[in-house]
């Protein structure tokens, strides 16, 4: 990871902090504020995706995924922003989802990482328990939309914890000479 990548995510994972704790704080609000971080998130990256796809990916074998994800990123961007005049159950529902696959996701990357040697595995296993921890907890206080929010802001802080300590942990490169 070269230093300007670091720099960019320790300033991420603090704004990303911020942004839970404004959501923490003011927990009706929250929900819009959530509705905005995500939307703007989604379509950042998808954006980025099929920048990515028409710059480079469009030659490599297997590029066309690039275009997919891409185009699966936006859409789901442009529709988490239509969704502020929704019922709550509905974008609940939508992040309930969205952690509860990162943190499957998470898990299994730490196994693999386990199984392979690698020394940050445990790191990796306990964000994913976290994940679908927030997950459960959300599950079990969606009927009241402050306590999500609240759980929700945890669960974003810890990621971004996480993101951030990551940045910071040196990497080892390998030299083939």
């Amino acid at each position: 990871m070269t230093k300007f990548t670091r720099i960019k995510e320790i300033i991420f994972g603090i704004a990303t902090i911020a942004c839970a704790l404004l959501t923490m704080v003011a927990p009706s609000d929250g929900y819009d504020v959530i509705i905005l971080i995500l939307a703007v998130w989604l379509m950042i990256r998808g954006i980025r995706t099929l920048v990515y796809y028409f710059s480079m990916a469009r030659f490599m074998v297997g590029g066309r995924s690039q275009l997919y994800s891409g185009v699966i990123l936006l859409d789901f961007g442009i529709l988490t922003a239509t969704l502020t005049d929704v019922p709550h159950y509905y974008v609940l529902l939508y992040l309930i989802m969205m952690h509860a696959f990162s943190g499957l996701i998470e898990v299994l990357r730490a196994l693999e990482a386990k199984r392979y040697g690698a020394p940050s595995w445990r790191l990796k296993l306990s964000h994913g328990i976290l994940n679908l921890l927030v997950t459960v907890a959300s599950l079990i206080f969606m009927k009241y939309l402050a306590t999500a929010v609240i759980v929700y802001g945890i669960g974003l802080i810890y990621s971004s914890v996480m993101r951030i300590i990551s940045a910071c942990r040196k990497t080892k490169l390998v030299y083939i000479q």
